[in-house]
């Protein structure tokens, strides 16, 4: 079956609906380890690459966000694969993605209302 948007589905019920665009399986998972670039038993190992695009569907942060942690040193590093090709290391993203899964939130705290340029709280107003 063609990914083709203008068919329908047809429910038991007798109503149709789109079809839904085909999405990639979430890392981890038994079909995402089924995928035909990831094989299991390789003589060289495989390291896949991602593009922007693609990273911004894993990691849903602004560009500039991700571009100020990777200068931090917080976040993976892109590289060219050519001087108009930027990528970067699935692997590392993922277990970027994991070790911020196990950062206990505890150590975050919220910015002082009091101290904005913008939209300043009076102290008369109530804390929060």
């Amino acid at each position: 079956m063609e990914n083709n948007p203008s068919q329908l589905i047809s429910r038991d019920n007798g109503s149709e609906e789109p079809t839904r665009p085909v999405t990639v399986p979430l890392p981890g998972s038994d079909a995402y380890d089924e995928l035909p670039q990831f094989p299991k038993r390789s003589v060289l190992p495989f390291r896949r690459t991602i593009r922007r695009q693609e990273l911004r569907q894993i990691v849903p942060l602004a560009e500039t966000t991700i571009y100020e942690m990777e200068r931090r040193g917080e976040f993976p590093r892109r590289f060219n694969l050519t001087p108009r090709c930027v990528v970067w290391d699935l692997a590392e993203v993922e277990a970027w993605i994991e070790e911020r899964k196990q950062t206990p939130r505890s150590g975050i705290s919220k910015p002082d209302v009091h101290l904005r340029k913008a939209r300043p709280v009076r102290a008369s107003s109530h804390e929060e």
